[in-house]
């Protein structure tokens, strides 16, 4: 019988953040990787035929609801850590769109011990910039930074007015934790879903102009340019919030951004005959903007891949496009939409791709989570890169079975996630 503590990963293809390995073999001993080897024999243990497959890191999301507590009818930890270990997720942050929001201490210390013992994987809350995330009071980061948050936003809302933003983030910098800033300027947009151009007037839509977005990002950057403070740009989706990151960083503003695989797999075209599976904000937009945001993952400008997982139930979604909800279903195809969008196209190296959706958002949440080798957590996903599938978003381990990708056939086939030394088998 098979030492169930002790597996073993054959001929393995290593990818982490800096480099590629071929042909090795992992040896995990109940949470941690202990031996990198060629040719590794063990008796008695599972063994796990891995040539042909990658084993990267586990994948960790910076932009994600959990929707724990007051909405678990969309999601839950245990189903939103069921999602993230079918898409290679080790790693959750939860933004603090809930209810209560995530404004105080306590309720922080509900989703810290909450998740902890009923999530698969670990679960890292943000605590919100503002009371209520209604865009006037500070909340006490300090408490919630103590009860263990790893960043502050609030969540898909932007502060408008400028004056309390600029005292917001002023205080907020003081705990050197990750400001994180949702880009959108509510009297061009209002959460509309859907861009402003050729097919929302088909549609008869009202739509979200580009510049809702590029305003509150040259905004952001002027104020904290001035204020010499460090800030994080969630979900970019336009070309001119591209430049506008790019021109800032090259004079020295500290920041960083992200974008996710809906802003460089599909346009505004995906909502055609009112798909509110693809309404999402900020909404889809043009083939340049596609391009645009390629450019920026290429050059660094985009720091950060995220899922945007943002679970509805069907009856949210499969209704009037003007009263549905934004959001996608994200978790389980992130990885795979990205690989096959950016890697398969020769777009971006695989070690590129780990990079924006492991290393470095491990590395701006101060999670210390990403390290490949021994003595390390054994925290790995593998997949077969050469693997087609169609996704079927009937089957999602997601409350939210719905999908802009359903149907499409993705490559990039997950077949193990492991979190602290765990295995889940999946597509075997």
């Amino acid at each position: 019988m098979s030492n169930t503590n002790l597996i073993l990963i054959r001929k393995a293809t290593i990818i982490t953040h800096d480099k590629t390995i071929y042909n090795m073999d992992i040896l995990i001993e109940n949470d941690k990787i202990i031996d990198v080897d060629t040719n590794i024999n063990v008796d008695q243990c599972d063994i796990i035929e891995a040539e042909g497959l990658y084993v990267i890191p586990g994948l960790i999301d910076m932009h994600c609801e959990l929707c724990e507590p007051g909405f678990d009818y969309r999601e839950s930890f245990e189903t939103g850590g069921a999602a993230a270990i079918a898409g290679g997720f080790t790693a959750l942050t939860c933004n603090p769109m809930t209810s209560p929001i995530i404004d105080n201490k306590t309720v922080v210390e509900y989703v810290v011990n909450k998740g902890h013992n009923v999530s698969p994987v670990a679960i890292y809350p943000y605590g919100a910039l503002t009371k209520g995330n209604e865009g006037e009071y500070m909340t006490e980061i300090g408490g919630m930074q103590l009860r263990g948050i790893v960043a502050v936003s609030d969540g898909d809302i932007s502060i408008q007015d400028s004056k309390t933003l600029k005292r917001v983030l002023q205080y907020a910098s003081m705990f050197e934790l990750p400001i994180i800033l949702h880009c959108e300027d509510h009297s061009l947009s209002k959460g509309f879903g859907v861009n402003d151009g050729y097919i929302a007037t088909q549609l008869g839509l009202e739509g979200s102009m580009a510049a809702s977005e590029t305003l509150m990002v040259a905004k952001y950057i002027a104020i904290a340019e001035e204020l010499k403070i460090r800030i994080h740009l969630a979900h970019i989706s336009t070309k001119e919030s591209v430049e506008l990151i790019r021109a800032a960083k090259r004079r020295g503003v500290r920041m960083t951004s992200e974008t996710s695989p809906q802003y460089f797999s599909l346009t505004e075209e995906a909502i055609k005959g009112y798909n509110t599976y693809a309404k999402v904000n900020p909404p889809l937009r043009e083939e340049e903007d596609i391009k645009a945001i390629i450019k920026g993952l290429q050059d660094g400008t985009i720091d950060v891949i995220s899922s945007d997982h943002q679970p509805h139930n069907i009856d949210s979604k499969a209704i009037e496009f003007s009263l549905a909800a934004n959001g996608i279903s994200a978790l389980e195809t992130a990885l795979a939409v990205s690989f096959t969008y950016l890697v398969k196209p020769g777009y971006l190296k695989m070690e590129q791709l780990v990079e924006k959706m492991s290393h470095r958002p491990s590395h701006l949440l101060s999670l210390n989570k990403s390290f490949f080798g021994v003595g390390h957590l054994a925290d790995l996903a593998i997949f077969d890169p050469e693997s087609d599938y169609v996704v079927d978003a009937t089957k999602f381990k997601s409350k939210a079975k719905h999908s802009p990708y359903h149907g499409m056939t993705l490559k990039g086939l997950m077949k193990y996630t492991f979190v602290e030394g765990k295995k889940y088998t999946l597509n075997i």
